[in-house]
């Protein structure tokens, strides 16, 4: 695993170099620690409350810890009227958790997003950031046996 502040330093010159150290710090991490928010507002010279805000202010990036799977329902009217909130009920009873939590173990994190552009495959769910189209209730078993 890389240092946060390697990671940092690689985007400290670059425009837009916040944003894109956030995106590689979660790639890394899977979410942004705390000391890495801190680490950001040195070395971009922001107050801590401004490197905080950045960091939150994007649905996609998170300052919790979160699962090794990020599993996202798409919310969009074209996935909520498909079926949306069946697919997340499945999800919730699969895993024991609610919408925006994460398992015991550390494995799973299930939370909403907004259209990933796949429309065409409504309802939509991302494990990690690639998307599962046309998923149905009876599929949610199958889908979690295959994050190991």
């Amino acid at each position: 695993m890389a240092n946060y502040r390697d990671i940092i330093a690689r985007y400290q010159d670059k425009p837009g170099g916040i944003i894109e150290a956030y995106h590689a710090l979660q790639r890394e991490f899977n979410y942004i620690p705390r000391e890495a928010v801190k680490e950001v507002a040195r070395v971009f010279r922001l107050s801590e409350a401004q490197a905080y805000g950045v960091a939150t202010f994007y649905s996609y990036l998170s300052v919790e810890p979160r699962g090794n799977y990020i599993i996202r329902m798409c919310e969009s009217a074209p996935c909520h009227i498909a079926g949306a909130d069946e697919i997340i009920k499945a999800f919730e009873r699969e895993l024991g958790i609610k919408v925006g939590q994460t398992t015991p173990d550390g494995k799973f994190t299930l939370e909403l997003t907004e259209c990933v552009g796949q429309c065409q495959g409504t309802p939509v769910i991302t494990i990690n950031s690639v998307p599962h189209v046309g998923i149905t209730p009876d599929q949610i078993p199958a889908i979690l046996a295959l994050c190991k």
